[in-house]
């Protein structure tokens, strides 16, 4: 799933640029509205997030630029406005839903989760891995020569943090800080267990242990 993100601040927008894709989506990023619609002009997206409150031109300008020229992408506008002038101007631009700061990036998940559901938008991505595997993360899926093996929610997680990371060492510290919430945080033998499970289905000479540091995929 293809998302274009329009967010100002750098601080958020790189959380939730990183937040979206460990969560499986692409996404591109972009700092301000003229920036936004000429990313709009060049690419296809499956889904528009924007905030209203950028520069050069508003994530309500920029919206208002996409359905003038018939880009009916769905949209989620984000704002710190808390009146309800700015949420009837969204819906009346084709907005298709809405989420006021500060959010959790959960509730923005669950957001885009039934954006998905209500407009029927399915991930095709996959990715290569070595010769024989395609890897689908928002599928929980790999395929070896056409057989597909089920991954649960973390063996997904884990492979796709390590996979974005191709060929850098990624600390145990840093895995487990970006996979589980701080007070879900598992011990190092159960995170050895679901490397020994992925090995166990991709292969063992993808994921390399650095023996007192952490692991990297090659």
């Amino acid at each position: 799933m293809k998302i274009l993100l329009l967010e100002d601040d750098p601080i958020l927008s790189d959380i939730m640029k990183e937040n979206l894709e460990l969560s499986g989506f692409n996404v591109t990023l972009t700092m301000d509205g003229e920036e936004a619609m000429q990313a709009i002009s060049n690419a296809q997206f499956d889904l528009f997030l924007f905030d209203i409150n950028v520069p050069l031109a508003s994530g309500m300008d920029v919206l208002k630029f996409a359905r003038e020229y018939h880009y009916e992408t769905p949209t989620i506008m984000i704002t710190a406005y808390q009146d309800i002038n700015h949420l009837k101007e969204s819906f009346s631009l084709g907005c298709d839903d809405y989420i006021k700061k500060p959010f959790e990036y959960e509730e923005l998940e669950q957001r885009i989760v039934n954006i998905k559901k209500h407009f029927n938008i399915e991930s095709k991505e996959d990715v290569k891995i070595g010769e024989k595997l395609i890897f689908n993360f928002a599928k929980h899926e790999v395929k070896n020569h056409g057989k597909s093996q089920h991954l649960s929610q973390k063996e997904a997680e884990i492979l796709n943090y390590l996979f974005t990371n191709i060929n850098r060492v990624v600390s145990t510290e840093e895995l487990m800080q970006n996979i589980w919430i701080y007070d879900e945080i598992p011990s190092d033998a159960t995170l050895r267990v679901y490397i020994k499970n992925l090995r166990n289905i991709i292969g063992k000479e993808h994921i390399k242990t650095i023996r007192g540091t952490g692991y990297c995929f090659e």
